[in-house]
C-alpha cells in the first residue's frame, strides 16, 4: 500500500461561512487581488468584508473558461498593484485562474513554463503566495486541489498547472453561495462532482483513504442532485451538492481521474463547452465502455466489483450490478436535459485528433483499464 495525501492548508465548510473571511484574509494579506467570474453585485459582500478588516482589493473578472492568456494578464494586474494576498470567488474558472495567478506571483515566469504537456513543465519551487479559494458553484472542487486547468488556444488543448505548492492555504465553502445557481449549471456542475467521486473509487490509484469519502459523495450525490436541480432553493440538497463537490476535489486530487476527465480536458480545449457540460455528457458512456472492456480483458479486476457497488450505492439497491449503475447514470443525464457535444461545434471528423490528443492526457493514464482505439471513438461518437 501506498498512497499520498495533501490538501489546502484549512478547510472551512458550512452555510454562513462568508462572513468570516474578513478576519481570515487579514492574518495573510493587505492588498487582495481578486479573480471572479460574478458580476460585481455578487462579488461585492465579498470585497465589502475583506475592506471591513483593512484588506483592499484588486478586482480581475474572468470571462468563460480559463486560458493561460488570462492568467498572464492577471498576473501582470497583481503585480503592478502589489497584491501579497490572492483571492478566487466563483466556479473552476475564476478558482483556478486565481490558483495560477498566485503561483507565478511566487515563482515568476510564464504559465506555459511550467504547463504539463503543451509546456516545458519546469517544477514549481516556491509556495504560491497565500490563497483562499471560494467556490460559487458545487462541482469541481478546485478550492482542495494542487492543479489549475488552463486552456491554451493556440494549442487548442487544455493542461494543468500542478504542484502541491499551489494548494489554497484556504478552501472556504459556503453552501449559501449555490443557493442561485440556475438549473441548467446545477446539472452540469453535479454531474461534474459526481464524476470526480465516481472516478478515483475506480482509478488504478485508488487508496483506501480516499475510498470512504468516494463512497460518502456518492451517496450525497445520488440523493440531493435531481432535487437540487429541480427545486433550486432545497437547502438540504444545496448543502450535499456543496460536499459532494468538496469530496470530489480531495478525492482526484489525491486518487486521479479516468478517461471521463481525459477526453474533457481535449475537449474543453477545442471547442466552446464548459468542463461540466462535457464529464456530464461523457459518464454514462464512458462507465459503459470501461466495464466492457473489463468484462473482456481483466474480469478479476477489483474495478470492475466496484462498479457493482457504485450501482449499489446510486440506486439504493443491494442487488444491483454495474448495468444497473450505468442505466442510472443515463436516466438522471435524461432528466437533467444534457446537451449532446454536437451542439459545441464537436463533428466526427475531429475524432481522430481529438483521441490522439485524449490519449496523452494525464486523467486518461489513470483509467482503471486502457480503452483502445475503437472503444474510444464509440465513446465520443455515443455522446456527439
Amino acid at each position: 500500500m501506498r498512497f499520498e495525501f495533501a490538501t489546502a492548508t484549512r478547510i472551512l465548510f458550512g452555510p454562513g461561512t462568508l462572513r468570516e473571511v474578513g478576519l481570515l484574509a487579514a492574518e495573510m494579506g493587505h492588498r487582495a487581488f481578486v479573480a471572479t467570474g460574478l458580476t460585481a453585485a455578487r462579488s461585492q459582500p465579498l470585497l465589502d468584508l475583506m475592506w471591513a478588516q483593512g484588506v483592499q482589493s484588486v478586482v480581475f473578472n474572468v470571462a468563460g473558461e480559463p486560458t493561460t492568456e488570462m492568467v498572464r494578464r492577471g498576473t501582470q494586474q497583481a503585480r503592478e498593484a502589489e497584491c501579497d494576498l490572492v483571492v478566487g470567488l466563483g466556479g473552476g474558472s475564476a478558482l483556478d485562474v486565481g490558483k495560477a495567478v498566485a503561483m507565478l506571483l511566487a515563482n515568476g515566469g510564464d504559465p506555459l513554463d511550467y504547463l504539463e504537456v503543451i509546456g516545458r513543465g519546469k517544477p514549481v519551487t516556491q509556495p504560491s503566495v497565500p490563497y483562499i479559494a471560494i467556490p460559487t458553484t458545487a462541482g469541481t472542487g478546485t478550492e482542495v486541489t494542487r492543479n489549475a486547468v488552463l486552456g491554451s488556444p493556440e494549442h487548442r488543448v487544455k493542461v494543468s498547472l500542478r504542484s502541491p505548492l499551489m494548494l489554497p492555504r484556504l478552501a472556504l465553502v459556503d453552501p449559501e453561495l449555490t443557493y442561485g445557481l440556475p438549473p441548467a449549471v446545477t446539472a452540469s456542475t453535479g454531474l461534474d462532482a459526481l464524476t470526480q467521486v465516481l472516478e478515483p473509487y475506480v482509478s488504478l490509484r485508488a487508496n483506501p483513504l480516499i475510498d470512504p469519502l468516494c463512497r460518502e459523495g456518492m451517496m450525497r450525490a445520488a440523493r440531493s442532485l435531481r432535487r437540487a436541480y429541480e427545486q433550486g432553493s432545497d437547502v438540504a440538497a444545496r448543502e450535499d451538492m456543496a460536499f459532494t463537490s468538496l469530496l470530489g476535489g480531495l478525492a482526484l486530487a489525491n486518487a486521479g481521474l479516468g478517461a471521463v476527465h481525459g477526453f474533457a480536458a481535449v475537449i474543453g480545449g477545442m471547442y466552446p463547452a464548459p468542463h461540466g457540460a462535457v464529464c456530464a455528457r461523457l459518464l454514462p458512456y464512458v462507465m459503459e465502455a470501461n466495464v466492457r472492456a473489463l468484462r473482456q480483458r481483466l474480469p478479476e479486476s477489483i474495478a470492475l466489483h466496484r462498479y457493482d457497488e457504485i450501482a449499489r450505492i446510486l440506486t439504493g439497491t443491494v442487488t444491483a450490478t454495474a448495468s444497473d449503475g450505468i442505466a442510472w447514470v443515463q436516466e438522471l443525464c435524461a432528466a437533467l436535459q444534457i446537451s449532446a457535444l454536437a451542439s459545441y461545434g464537436m463533428a466526427k471528423a475531429d475524432f481522430p485528433a481529438l483521441i490522439e490528443k485524449s490519449s496523452a492526457a494525464s486523467s486518461m493514464k489513470a483509467n482503471p483499464i486502457p480503452l483502445t482505439r475503437a472503444e474510444m471513438w464509440e465513446v465520443l461518437e455515443r455522446a456527439l
